[in-house]
């Protein structure tokens, strides 16, 4: 069986599970360019129906994002809204925003849904991903040794296969698991335990790679050999149920 090195730490495996965003992708290059259309349209709804919400939080903080003079995103907490929230968990601190400032909530719900679809076109007009460093080599490693890899996101499938296809690297996975594929998203495990099904894997002979807490504790959950959190910039305090944090692929190496 291949083993998987990582810094002192040498594991027996078959299958790697990898979360999506921050994972495989740059999760600033995509996620970050779409606060940035999101905020300013909904900056714009705000303008236009008269001011600032009357309660919550400033929307330069609705989802956790960390902007510069200019007010463009240049970074993100990375326990927050945008590493972690679900479309549909999006949505809501969103239009609540436009609720707040008194629109009824179920034109705010379709106002913020608009807003959103026009940012996912410009998105897929930009084609924006960016794969994170040393992924594509590790990605090789993998194939080498036969390892068999799929993806656990708590996006939705569309967005998942065209921005695996923008990265050039949907081939790899006989597996994606998207939130509109189970019943319970995470942390709860049966994302896990499903790729491991369609993989035919066990979930002990399987490594979770994730950069969110949420990623740590489904693989915990369901029982999986290893659960590794990526961290570019060596913070691990958010990680508090990863094995071991890693900066980046480079520190992965399999032998078989």
């Amino acid at each position: 069986m291949p083993e998987l090195h990582i810094n002192e730490i040498s594991v027996p495996c078959r299958g790697i599970l990898f979360d999506k965003d921050g994972t495989l992708l740059d999760l600033l290059a995509t996620w970050g360019s779409w606060a940035d259309l999101i905020l300013e349209g909904l900056g714009s709804q705000l303008a236009f129906i008269g001011g600032l919400p009357r309660a919550g939080p400033d929307i330069a903080s609705v989802l956790g994002t960390v902007h510069d003079a200019n007010g463009k995103v240049t970074g993100y907490d990375p326990a927050g809204p945008l590493s972690m929230a679900t479309a549909e968990e999006t949505t809501g601190l969103l239009a609540w925003q436009l609720y707040a400032a008194g629109v009824p909530w179920n034109e705010a719900v379709t106002r913020v849904n608009a807003i959103s679809k026009e940012a996912m076109n410009e998105l897929r007009r930009r084609r924006a991903a960016v794969a994170m460093p040393g992924l594509h080599a590790f990605l090789e490693q993998c194939a080498a040794a036969s390892l068999k890899l799929g993806v656990v996101t708590s996006d939705h499938m569309a967005t998942t296969r065209e921005q695996l296809e923008w990265l050039g690297i949907s081939g790899y996975f006989d597996s994606v698991v998207t939130r509109d594929r189970v019943k319970h998203g995470k942390p709860a495990p049966e994302m896990a335990e499903t790729a491991c099904r369609e993989l035919g894997l066990l979930p002990g002979e399987t490594v979770i790679i994730g950069d969110s807490n949420a990623d740590m504790q489904l693989g915990k959950g369901a029982g999986l050999r290893l659960a590794v959190g990526l961290s570019p910039d060596g913070a691990a305090a958010h990680l508090l149920d990863a094995d071991i944090v890693v900066s980046g692929y480079p520190q992965l190496r399999l032998t078989f």
